[in-house]
């Protein structure tokens, strides 16, 4: 019976939460519809992706928060997960490998892509090049996993060398490496496989965003005399700093959120976990539900910054335009 209670509760919640979207939806609608059948209309059109929101995203987000301050009984304990969270010395690791990552990715991939796009625009055979560069992008991030596991795989010293890396080390006469195993530099390997993958995403949109800058700005800047580098200095990244934005908040929440690659490598072992493969193993492994929640909460306000401001500037360039 209290179950049962539980689930009514459940459910008066839920359609409250609904019930308080639909408001604010007709609320932000520029221009209210006046008749009421043309309001039954947009709540008619609006209703299907509000209830999938509430029932997906809004009412497990409240649930998750809420667990976040329970313990693995489901007993209030305060703000003891977080207290974990930024003492425990593996979750602290946890923690500055996120940070790594989501530094070092978006840096990284933004930038050979935006070098990239600049070398080939209008090169010979840029369609070719661009594929080739474009291609993983078609692999998903266990499958990027499982190939770079094996070009990092480990032989001992007098065995055969399967791994592409070790076996060139081998041949200019190195040592092979464990480049999974060695702490600290197994998450830059790592962190070199998401680089890969998402280089091809940041080429191909800045190299769009290239293509759009007016050529008569471009050869008003020749003619004054201005250098390649002046030229892609003053003239280049201003052009494109909305698609530059673009690029890197995005490649950022996808680098927040990476968990695929980490759990194929290494599976979060050798001081390598980050907080979305951390999340996982305290909710599902170790039985702390408490401690993933909260670990997803703080992911979550690590994105929202990155969001926000991704649509500020977007508002600002309409504004421009």
């Amino acid at each position: 019976m209290e179950d049962l209670g539980n689930k009514f509760l459940q459910v008066v919640v839920a359609l409250a939460i609904f019930a308080a979207i639909i408001g604010l939806i007709m609320l932000i609608v520029d221009r209210a519809p006046k008749s009421f059948r043309d309001k039954a209309t947009v709540i008619g059109f609006l209703a299907p992706a509000a209830i999938l929101l509430v029932v997906g995203m809004i009412w497990p987000a409240v649930q998750t928060s809420l667990l976040a301050f329970t313990d693995r009984d489901g007993n209030l304990n305060g703000i003891e997960n977080f207290v974990w969270m930024f003492t425990e010395p593996t979750a602290l690791i946890t923690l500055r490998n996120t940070v790594l990552w989501v530094i070092l990715v978006p840096l990284l991939a933004s930038g050979i892509g935006l070098v990239y796009a600049v070398f080939i625009d209008k090169a010979r055979g840029e369609r070719t090049l661009k594929a080739l560069v474009f291609m993983p992008m078609a692999i998903s991030m266990v499958g990027a996993g499982v190939i770079w596991r094996f070009v990092y795989a480990y032989k001992g010293p007098e065995q055969e060398q399967i791994g592409l890396l070790n076996q060139i080390l081998v041949w200019f006469g190195g040592e092979p490496q464990q480049f999974l195993l060695d702490a600290p530099g197994n998450t830059f390997f790592m962190i070199a496989v998401m680089v890969w993958i998402q280089v091809g995403f940041a080429m191909v949109i800045l190299s769009a965003a290239i293509k759009g800058i007016p050529m008569e700005i471009v050869e008003a800047a020749r003619l004054d005399g201005a250098s390649a580098w002046q030229q892609f200095r003053d003239i280049t990244i201003p052009s494109i700093r909305g698609a530059l934005v673009v690029v890197i908040t995005t490649i950022t929440i996808i680098t927040l959120k990476v968990f695929d690659i980490v759990r194929t490598m290494t599976a979060g072992n050798y001081d390598t976990s980050v907080i979305a493969n951390e999340m996982y193993t305290q909710a599902f492994r170790a039985n702390e539900p408490g401690r993933g929640a909260a670990l997803a909460l703080v992911l979550f306000l690590m994105v929202l910054p990155v969001v926000v401001y991704n649509a500020r500037v977007l508002k600002q360039q309409r504004q421009i335009r």
